[in-house]
């Protein structure tokens, strides 16, 4: 028996306590020592693992491990039946950033599944190879104004990680015949202007533009006097 086997078995078990805590902790303890779990085996937690805080830091200890060793493992968990378990794939290859991973990435951002997709959005946003933004933000700009106000931002910040490549496909949708894709274009517009800006605020001063547009118009004093 080597000396790391008792550390083993107590972390793999630890990954599965009914306490978050405890298996948050596990999965700390598997990233400052990489190697003491098979890879196989946090990549396989991260399907299932029903806290955010212990699948986030799952995905930051696989991103400690050799990339010969994950990135292969990565990949094939893009074609599991398990919704989660693609999603946990797409954010951690995001993380460990190979841009060997980019062709399978690309092919998710247009998901139905919302959790999917963002992560998709992401990770795509993350890996895209340089010539590469302009058509990705082609692919990216189908999805404006899916979802919740919090879906919409994390797409919108996927576009302004593109920077100058997103502008052209951002503007063609402006004119779209869905309201809801005509605000998220103006509002995405206006991140790539000012990155810092808040996604609400952006969002609110799209639909009153819109708004503004679609309203009447209010005849001027003479005419009224007429």
């Amino acid at each position: 028996m080597t000396r790391h086997e008792p550390d083993r078995s107590r972390v793999q078990r630890a990954l599965t306590s009914d306490d978050p805590s405890t298996r948050l902790q596990a999965a700390l303890f598997a990233g400052t020592h990489p190697g003491i779990l098979p890879a196989e085996v946090l990549i396989e937690r991260c399907a299932v693992e029903p806290d955010f805080f212990a699948r986030d830091t799952l995905s930051w200890a696989l991103t400690r491990y050799d990339r010969a060793v994950t990135l292969d493992r990565l990949l094939a968990e893009l074609g599991s039946a398990i919704p989660q378990a693609r999603s946990q794939a797409l954010h951690t290859l995001s993380k460990i950033g190979d841009k060997r991973a980019w062709g399978a990435v690309a092919g998710f951002v247009r998901d139905p599944d919302d959790e999917i997709a963002r992560a998709a959005w992401r990770a795509a946003a993350a890996l895209v190879p340089d010539g590469e933004q302009g058509r990705l933000a082609g692919s990216l700009v189908t999805q404006l104004g899916r979802g919740s106000s919090d879906l919409q931002r994390s797409l919108s910040r996927a576009l302004v990680a593109l920077g100058a490549a997103a502008e052209p496909a951002v503007a063609g949708a402006r004119n779209h015949r869905d309201q809801r894709v005509r605000a998220h274009a103006i509002a995405t517009e206006r991140l790539l202007r000012d990155p810092d800006e808040q996604f609400a605020a952006a969002l609110a001063e799209a639909n009153r533009i819109l708004a503004l547009r679609g309203a009447p118009t209010v005849p001027e004093a003479a005419d009224a006097d007429r």
